[in-house]
Parts: structure tokens; sequence; C-alpha cells
């Protein structure tokens, strides 16, 4: 495994090495966990090379956010990719990636407001212009990202479609611990009682996974309901719970389909996401599944 920090070495590399074989590339900010893991084993098998990149990109995060706080255990992570087999580890400086006078960002209008990006201004603009540079210096045969980030999963197939980008996305299940909390960075800021808490996030999803099943429609009402239980938690605060169209995000008030169920809820100072996806108005024997759950990957190259 290469550790590389310097964006020509990394192309020179990728250059002489290539030659033919596929490679695959993992976007990260580092405080990698087994969600991280299952995406890098998921390229490591699919491809001849994998590339993963681990930069806190500060442009996503906002003024009162948690950049400075945001964990690296960078030597950890490093052990990680070299177990796996890992062939480069892209790890660059903020100077390297983000020049003194950097003015180029870019926006994926419609969709980078909503959501996430109403209570974060800016963040996806952020998220935007990092993977659209990443996708520039590696230039992967495929991308992997995480089902968990819905929103971010679905604003970079958009900009991959919009800006005629080679790379093919997959988007790969969610890794949950043993309760159903979706594994995250930042769940390393909840302490015990929190953490206990947490778990009502996918609770509140399986609920509402239930109503759905059952003939539920009314979207506000299905929401009441998660809301009722994710408020039986003392530490929880929610910022938003949505039904929402999985390929513009906007908000169903019945249920006429396929559909995006997403929330974000604080925990202390943590704030955390969470969705699933249902194939609404398909009947399932038991449990209505996650497209990726059928098929090992989701699609969104329709967006």
């Amino acid at each position: 495994m290469q550790v590389i920090r310097n964006v020509q070495k990394l192309r020179s590399l990728l250059k002489l090495s290539q030659k033919g074989k596929t490679l695959g590339f993992v976007p990260t900010m580092g405080a990698l966990h087994a969600g991280h893991l299952s995406l890098i084993q998921q390229s490591i098998k699919e491809n001849q090379l994998t590339v993963v990149s681990i930069f806190v990109n500060p442009t996503q995060f906002g003024p009162s956010e948690d950049l400075k706080k945001y964990p690296r255990p960078l030597k950890r992570d490093l052990q990680f990719c070299r177990k796996l087999g890992v062939d480069f580890v892209f790890l660059p400086a903020r100077e390297e990636m983000y020049l003194k006078d950097h003015a180029t960002f870019v926006e994926i209008e419609g969709l980078s407001n909503l959501l996430c990006g109403a209570s974060r201004p800016g963040h996806f603009r952020g998220v935007a212009t990092v993977v659209t540079k990443l996708l520039n210096i590696v230039q992967p045969d495929l991308l992997y990202l995480g089902q968990k980030d819905a929103q971010q999963a679905i604003i970079i197939a958009r900009l991959i479609k919009d800006l005629n980008s080679p790379v093919r996305l997959k988007v790969m299940p969610t890794v949950r611990a043993a309760d159903g909390l979706a594994l995250s960075s930042r769940n390393i800021y909840l302490n015990q009682a929190e953490r206990k808490d947490a778990a009502v996030l996918f609770q509140s999803l399986r609920l509402a996974e239930l109503l759905i099943k059952n003939g539920a429609q009314d979207t506000a009402r299905i929401i009441d309901r998660m809301q009722k239980l994710i408020r039986q938690k003392k530490s929880a605060r929610i910022d938003y719970i949505k039904i929402v169209d999985l390929r513009t995000l906007q908000p169903m008030q019945r249920i006429t389909g396929d559909c995006l169920i997403v929330l974000a809820v604080w925990f202390g100072k943590a704030r955390l996401i969470d969705n699933i996806f249902l194939h609404a108005l398909k009947k399932t024997k038991g449990r209505i599944k996650d497209p990726w759950q059928n098929s090992n990957t989701f699609s969104l190259e329709g967006i």
C-alpha cells in the first residue's frame, strides 16, 4: 500500500499502475468504521486497483460545526486500509486540495438546499466541489458511496450525470450496529445514555415501514407517529423527518409509489442521519426490503 499526499504524484502512479486495470475509488473523511470498510471491500472485490482518500473537507463544514473536533485516528485508518489490501491511500493536506485563491465551487441546484442542505447551508456545495476534484484527480471507473448518506449519493449521482463523468456510481447498504443504529464517525460523540436513545432512529424508520406496508398513505400521519416515538427519548431533538421522492427529494403528501424516508435527529452534540427506501406499492412477503439488499447495490443512474 502506498500513501500519497501529492496530486501529481498520485496521477503519475495511477497512470503507471493502471494499464487497463479497473480502478475503484472510496472517498472518506477518515475515522473509518465498518461501513467504510464494507465499501473498501466491495471495491477490492470488483476492481484490480483501489484508491481510498482520507480528507476532512473544510468546505462542507459550517462556521459552528465540528471541523476542528472531527475525529482523525489516522494511524488506525491506515492500518485498516493496509490490512484490507488497499493499493493507494490519497492523504492530501488542505493546501493540496484548495489553493489560497480557490474560487471555483460546484453546486447542484434544486437538491442541495433540501433536507440536510436546509439545516447546513453550503454543506452540499462543499461536498460536490471536493468530490468533483477527487474524481478529476483519481479518474476511477467505479465510485463507492454508502446509502446512509442518501442525499449525498443522490446529489453525486446528479453531478455525474450533468457533468458527463464516465465514472459509475455504486451505492452500498447501510451498515448497522446490533440495535439498528447506522454506523457513523460521529457516533463517537454520544455518551452512554445518548447512544442507547439513538437506537430509536431505526425503530422509527421500521415503524414507518410497517405503517406503509399495512396501507398507510398519509405521510403527515406517518411522520407524526415517528415523531411521537422519537420524542420519548429525553436526549433526542428532531431536526427533520421527511418522506420524499427519491429523485427530486421533494416531500410526498401521500404514498403513491417508491419513497425515501429520511430523518436527522440531535442526540446531545451529535447530529445523526438515517433513511430507508421503500418500494411502497409492491407487495412482498415479510419485511419490505431496501433495493440494495436485493441486488447488493442501488442504482441512481436514472436521476
